[in-house]
Parts: structure tokens; sequence; C-alpha cells
């Protein structure tokens, strides 16, 4: 069984991983504008934040094993196939970002008013007060928020073992489901819940010093 899971296990890290990075790249600065370009923003940008929020909504309402298959041509174009754990870390980032952005944005809304209208009073420019005062302001609930990104990466690297993502999904599923190898399909479970556990205790440990601090 080990032989099977520990395969398995590492191409469930390595996609997570690497869908991590890219989501948070590309929805971090989307979170960002999303704050600063509302009506009562720093940098008021109403038409795109219109534009973005309806990209952002159109993007968060599709089910993943669906947008999966329609970023299949996307994943093809950037790593030359449709199927493994390389490929489905395409639609597993462009999935997540929407998420991440809004997570972002919830963040950031915490930061007290008061503070940002003390920066703008002293003269600091847009960037200055998102590197400066936001970002830095709300660091615990972006951790957190990080935190909640990654177990969701987890549970669509699962779904995406459904249509040859490979991972602990895909052993669940070829072995557990079709071999009727019920201890596997218990197994990969137990896996996947355990790192959800330690990515959130971890996650909650590290909000926790940083607010403290």
């Amino acid at each position: 069984m080990l032989e099977l899971l520990i395969p398995s296990l590492l191409e469930t890290l390595y996609m997570v991983f690497f869908s991590t990075i890219f989501s948070l790249t590309i929805g971090f600065p989307l979170g960002i504008l999303l704050v600063i370009t509302e009506k009562n923003g720093i940098w008021k940008k109403p038409l795109l934040n219109q534009v973005l929020n309806v990209i952002i909504n159109i993007l968060r309402s599709f089910p993943f094993i669906i947008l999966m298959i329609l970023v299949f041509p996307l994943s093809k174009l950037i790593v030359g196939s449709t199927i493994g754990t390389t490929a489905t870390i395409v639609p597993l980032s462009i999935a997540a970002a929407p998420f991440v952005a809004r997570v972002i944005e919830t963040a950031l809304k915490e930061v007290d008013g008061g503070i940002i209208e003390a920066s703008l009073s002293m003269g600091a420019t847009v960037p200055q007060i998102v590197f400066k005062v936001l970002i830095p302001e709300a660091m615990p609930s972006l951790i957190m928020g990080v935190t909640l990104t990654i177990i969701n990466l987890i549970g669509y690297s699962a779904m995406a073992g459904a249509i040859g993502g490979g991972g602990l999904g895909d052993l669940a599923i070829r072995y557990g489901l079709y071999r009727f190898e019920t201890n596997i399909m218990i197994t990969s479970v137990i896996i996947i819940i355990i790192l959800v556990q330690g990515i959130q205790i971890l996650g909650n440990k590290l909000a926790i010093s940083i607010d403290k601090k």
C-alpha cells in the first residue's frame, strides 16, 4: 500500500504547493485592487472595480470539475498535456484565484479606516498605504485566508483525480472505487483529513503569533 500512497501523497503536495503560489500570484493583486478601487477606496476606479467583481463572480460560479474541463486547452498550451499532476496545476490555480481575491479583499477591509485616513493626511501614496499599512495590519487575517486557500486546493486536487489529475483523489477513485479496495480509499481519505487538520492548526498558530506581535 505504501508504494501506492507515497507517490500519490507527493503528487498532491506538488499540485497544492504550486497551485497555491500561482493562485496567490493572481488573486492577491486582484484582492488589493478590489479594495482600493471601490467608491470609498484610496484609488477610486468604480468602473474597474465593477469589471473585476463581475469577472471574479463568474469564475467563482463554475464548479471545479467543469472549469477544469474548460481549461483543458490552456493546460495543453502551457504544459503540453491535459492529464497529470502538472497539467492539473493550471485549472487549480485558475479556480483558486477568485477565492483568493475575495479572501484578500475581506482581510484588507478589516483594517481600521482611521489608520488609512491618518496615512493619507501625512501624504502617504497609494503603494505606501497598501504595502506599509493595509498588508501589515491585515497580516493575521491574510494568513488565515491563505490557510483556507490551501485547504480548498487540497479538496480541489482530490476532485481532479476524477479526470486524471493524479494524487490521492486519483488513487482513491482508481483503487477504492473501481477495484473495490476499500482500505486504500479509507487510507487516502484519512491522509487528506490529516493534511487539512495540520495546515489549519499551523495557520491558526502562525496567525495568533503574528497578531500578538
